[in-house]
């Protein structure tokens, strides 16, 4: 599948996303430089998130609309303050999507809404993300699938119940090229509870291509995504992490995006196909494998023994397979150290 010109498949090195998000605090200076900084990291798409405080959630300070838990990044806010310091202000959106085409990235965004899905449609955008935590919203859902766009959907917390209500969802709406995203909606999540292992259960259960959207710390898990055969792979991105902001601890610095880029790709190439015998490579390596050497001067009628006889490199001689064969076996001419052993040897 394409999502622009970018190419999605097994086929293909590994899409890397760079998700902006809250990370621009508050400054559109910033958040274009930030689309900057992932382009030349190598990204090859960016995305925004497309909502307001008032489209995701009530102004009411306490009780469920009030973070209490003490192990969360953002204990003691309530949810309606975080997406008011969090959203990306829509006016944004067009220069930040047109300075990514410049720079040659794929941009497009996550809507939370109807009225952000029909924005960015204004906007032109060629995909759509569904995030986890709104994989359960089917009416949202079939209003991108109508749209006919490509659709990236992440898994976190979703079972596959809900999973399988959200794919028939977009697919009966108009979905017809579908990613889901392995996801952990834990912030930072812990590696331990990854599951990359679901990757290929996913593609053969949905028939459809499967990546990762990973809040882990570092690329380890994103990397090994990879060999289970994921093809796009999603991350928060900023400058530095100690420049603060509501998503940066879980997000990547320019070097690990730069370094995730790089180590996708070779962890792809790496693949390659199931071949058992010597690669093309490795064709020059055969000469100097392990193979019976003549290691005394023999005159004519010699016996060959484990003294005399010897599996070595390089590679010019009989296989050492032979070995125990040639022994108590006599050299019909006289041979000098370090020839071959070769059947003429022997008459």
């Amino acid at each position: 599948m394409k999502i622009g010109n970018l190419e999605i498949g097994r086929h293909a090195a590994p899409v890397i996303v760079a998700e902006l998000s809250g990370n621009h605090n508050g400054s559109v200076e910033r958040a274009l430089k930030i689309v900057e900084a992932a382009a030349q990291c190598g990204a090859q798409a960016l995305k925004l998130q497309t909502y307001t405080a008032d489209t995701m959630t009530l102004d009411i300070s306490e009780g469920e609309f009030f973070i209490s838990n003490p192990a969360s990044l953002w204990a003691g806010r309530s949810l309606y303050d975080l997406y008011q310091e969090a959203y990306t202000p829509w006016e944004w959106h067009e220069p930040l999507f047109r300075r990514a085409n410049e720079l040659g990235m794929v941009a497009f965004s996550t809507p939370f809404d109807a009225t952000s899905v029909e924005f960015l449609e204004s906007l032109k955008v060629p995909a759509y993300k569904i995030a986890s935590f709104e994989n359960v919203d089917l009416p949202l859902i079939r209003k991108v699938a109508a749209t006919g766009k490509p659709i990236i959907m992440s898994t976190g917390m979703a079972s596959l119940a809900e999973l399988d209500e959200a794919v028939t969802a977009a697919r009966e709406a108009g979905c017809k090229d579908l990613i889901l995203l392995q996801c952990t909606s834990s912030y930072p999540a812990d590696p331990a509870y990854s599951n990359l292992a679901n990757i290929p259960r996913l593609r053969e259960l949905f028939d459809c291509e499967v990546g990762l959207s990973d809040h882990t710390l570092g690329i380890g898990a994103s990397v090994a995504s990879v060999a289970l055969g994921a093809t796009l792979i999603e991350r928060h991105f900023t400058f530095a992490r100690a420049d603060g902001g509501v998503d940066s601890t879980f997000s990547l610095e320019p070097a690990e995006l730069k370094q995730l880029v790089q180590e996708s790709r070779v962890a792809w190439q790496a693949l390659g196909k199931v071949h058992i015998g010597p690669t093309d490579i490795e064709l020059g390596s055969l000469k100097t494998r392990r193979s019976l050497y003549i290691c005394e001067d023999l005159v004519a009628g010699a016996v060959l023994t484990e003294k005399n006889l010897r599996a070595i490199r390089p590679g010019h001689g009989l296989p050492p397979k032979y070995f125990d064969q040639l022994i108590g076996k006599r050299v019909t001419r006289a041979v000098t150290r370090g020839t071959p052993a070769s059947w003429d040897l022997l008459g």
